[in-house]
């Protein structure tokens, strides 16, 4: 029975140094073992011997990178205002037996440290620079926490803030400033898009204006041409017409000559034109009242005298002149008038005239006037479609049954 107890008693006794002589370290941590109180080495990821009752761990440090997130610590800034700030720091061990000797515990160390630069680093800004200046803040803070957690065997990676609080005083008169001046840019802007509307808008109607001004510049240039030419060409066919006309006239009163002195007229044709012309005269509405003279028989004489009545000294009339050769008796057919100079201006087509050759270059898009005919073509046209086209007015042709006319020449 001892010796059993005492079998048990030596394998408890095997099992316990063999535990304590293996240890296993896990990856991404070490541990430091002391050798009777004193640091002996670090034992890197694996399994590792310890002598039993010699040696020891310390400590089992992770080798990771280790986030940190403080609470808010009040800062005083440079215009006197108490903000809180949150800040974040990433950090990695780097040697195991520093962060265990250099320091008692570096988590409690790293926190003093960083509340201590913040303050120091936000206490030369203002709320407004502390605000915006994060990047400037955070940047510092690496640089003081790196260059101090050195000897503690540790390596600051960065350091973020992640929240400052200002008071709710400060906040509510941050908010109605922010809002003021978002207010005052919605009121800036507004008033830069009404302008920039009204420019725009003015500037339309100024083209529109310059455009409608051009248009009816246009238009009455156009207008201006055509009532020129119009103008012109009417000008031209009253010439011609008024030229026609004195031709005519002139015809007319040479045929009507002609025929009186072939005619021979006495003096009773005489005195009964002359009686026919009184009444005549005597219808002019200035002529209030007229007298016929007492020697209206000696005027008639004396106009007898005139129309060679063979009276005392049997003289001839002034009227008296030899037949032409055409009329030489009275069975004599009159011969034919040649009208075919009459409508023969000895004019230009209106159209070849210098004022009609009017050309609008600048208006290529404007229907062009047409060019009136010739007016020697519209006086052939007249001939033809006149009495000079009957044939029973040419020469030496007479209709027996329409009474005789006045000869013509």
């Amino acid at each position: 029975m001892e010796a059993l107890i005492a079998l048990i008693v030596i394998a408890l006794f095997a099992i316990v140094l063999l535990a304590r002589s293996v240890t296993i370290v896990p990856q991404a941590q070490a541990k430091v073992v002391e050798r009777l109180g004193r640091y002996s080495r670090t034992l890197s990821p694996g399994l590792a011997l310890l002598v039993p009752f010699v040696d020891r761990v310390r400590a089992t440090i992770d080798l990771r990178e280790q986030v940190i997130s403080f609470p808010p610590q009040p800062v005083i800034t440079a215009d006197n205002l108490q903000v809180g700030i949150d800040t974040v720091v990433y950090f990695q061990v780097t040697d195991p037996r520093l962060a265990v000797y250099g320091i008692a515990n570096y988590i409690t160390g790293m926190e003093q440290l960083t509340t201590t630069t913040l303050r120091n680093v936000v206490g030369g800004l203002n709320l407004e620079g502390a605000l915006t200046g994060r990047d400037g803040i955070n940047s510092q803070l690496r640089t003081v926490l790196d260059g101090t957690t050195g000897p503690w065997g540790l390596r600051v990676a960065r350091v973020e803030i992640k929240a400052i609080d200002p008071p709710p005083s400060i906040q509510d008169s941050m908010e109605k400033q922010m809002r003021a001046d978002r207010d005052k840019r919605a009121v800036i802007l507004t008033a830069e898009g009404n302008r920039q509307s009204a420019i725009t808008t003015a500037e339309g109607q100024k083209a529109a204006a310059i455009l409608s001004a051009e248009g009816m510049k246009q238009a009455a240039i156009l207008e201006a041409e055509a009532e020129r030419q119009s103008r012109i060409l009417r000008a031209e066919g009253e010439r011609a017409a008024l030229f026609l006309q004195a031709q005519g006239q002139a015809k007319s009163i040479e045929t009507v000559f002609q025929a009186i002195h072939d005619g021979k007229p006495d003096q009773g044709l005489l005195a009964y034109q002359y009686l026919q012309t009184l009444p005549k005269i005597a219808q002019g509405d200035a002529n209030k009242m007229w007298i016929v003279p007492s020697e209206f028989s000696k005027a008639l004489e004396g106009l007898s005298r005139l129309g060679g009545d063979g009276g005392e000294d049997g003289g001839r009339s002034w009227l008296d002149v030899d037949a032409s050769a055409g009329a030489a008796g009275a069975g004599t057919a009159p011969s034919s008038l040649d009208t075919s100079s009459w409508f023969d201006s000895n004019l230009p087509p209106a159209a070849e005239q210098p004022e009609a050759k009017i050309e609008l270059s600048s208006i290529a898009t404007e229907p062009a006037l047409p060019t009136p005919p010739p007016l020697a073509q519209v006086a052939r046209d007249v001939r033809e479609s006149g009495p000079a086209a009957d044939p029973r007015n040419r020469a030496g042709d007479t209709d027996p049954e329409s009474p005789a006319g006045p000869p013509q020449q």
